[in-house]
């Protein structure tokens, strides 16, 4: 049973977003090695992710027509 609810949780926090900046961090992780010689820059605070997320979520023209 608690399983189940650990999944249910799981899936509200994905489908919510809630868990939005540790996909990122786990995304970085697996794209942005530096061992390949790239300058890579750190991965983002989670005030700057979130702060940019929602620039992106709410900035520009949003209309259908």
């Amino acid at each position: 049973m608690l399983n189940k609810i650990k999944t249910f949780w799981r899936l509200v926090r994905r489908l919510s977003g809630d868990d939005a900046y540790e996909q990122y961090l786990k995304r970085y992780a697996l794209h942005h090695q530096t061992d390949n010689g790239d300058d890579c820059q750190p991965p983002l605070s989670k005030a700057d992710f979130f702060r940019q997320w929602q620039d992106e979520k709410w900035n520009g023209i949003k209309r259908c027509c």
